[in-house]
């Protein structure tokens, strides 16, 4: 379907994802959240227990919780469990990894990881959260995406670098404790004012890791861009297109 983020080697991996190890508040103020018919395309009926792995400042996890689920959400980063613990205090939050949960086997029905998992070891984390989900137990993988078969927000994507490409047959890699892998695809569009997209703009992690000419070029590029070239005003509020991308597959 899609590409579910950047294609990286392990010691690249690591150096981005240490960029949101901070800046848990700047996230929870700029990122979007996710759509409900992805929370609800994901989660079986029965479920009563889930895990919410690279929970961030609980974007996916404000959902889960208000489908009536019993919710524990791990983040390797104590700035973004901070927010999470101040937005959604019913979840239990647990600063950990999705490949080395501490938490006990079998316990839930449900586990989650929305825009993290192209930041995991994938066959790792397969294997540590096929123990925590009881049998049977469904994994979920959610990215937002911006929608780039839009002209406008595809160069803006590029302009971002937020690495938004979309392939028809992608297919994220999952470990052999997982079977009948599919997909969904929710159309969707987050109201944004031009300033909030340059602050979205800042939370991403090439900016985040980037040097002060490279942000400064970034941001002058975005100010011409929608300001000069598009002729929005500062303020203005746009339409932002999204995909969200879910994946399930089935604990074998």
């Amino acid at each position: 379907m899609v590409r579910g983020g950047p294609r990286l080697d392990h010691g690249r991996r690591q150096e981005l994802g240490q960029s949101f190890q901070d800046g848990g508040r700047h996230y929870q103020q700029v990122r979007p959240g996710y759509p409900e018919e992805s929370a609800r395309w994901l989660v079986p009926p029965d479920a009563r227990e889930a895990l919410d792995a690279g929970a961030g400042t609980g974007k996916f996890t404000e959902l889960l919780l208000d489908m009536g689920l019993a919710v524990t959400a791990v983040d390797p980063s104590a700035d973004m469990l901070e927010q999470l613990r101040a937005h959604y205090p019913a979840a239990t939050a647990v600063q950990a990894t999705a490949e080395a949960t501490g938490l006990p086997a079998a316990a839930f029905d449900v586990v989650s990881v929305a825009q993290a998992w192209h930041w995991c070891d994938a066959l790792a984390a397969s294997t540590e959260l096929a123990r925590v989900l009881r049998p049977h137990g469904t994994l979920g993988l959610i990215w937002n995406q911006l929608d780039t078969s839009v002209p406008w927000v595809h160069r803006l994507s590029r302009i971002m670098h937020a690495g938004d490409v979309y392939k028809a047959d992608f297919r994220p890699v999952v470990g052999p404790e997982f079977r009948g892998l599919e997909g969904h695809v929710t159309h969707w569009q987050d109201r944004v004012s031009t300033t909030d997209l340059v602050e979205l703009t800042k939370s991403r992690s090439y900016y985040l890791r980037a040097g002060e000419t490279t942000r400064a070029k970034v941001l002058a590029n975005l100010d011409w861009y929608l300001h000069d070239h598009l002729g929005h005003s500062l303020e203005e509020e746009l339409e932002l297109p999204y995909l969200t991308l879910t994946w399930r597959a089935f604990k074998a």
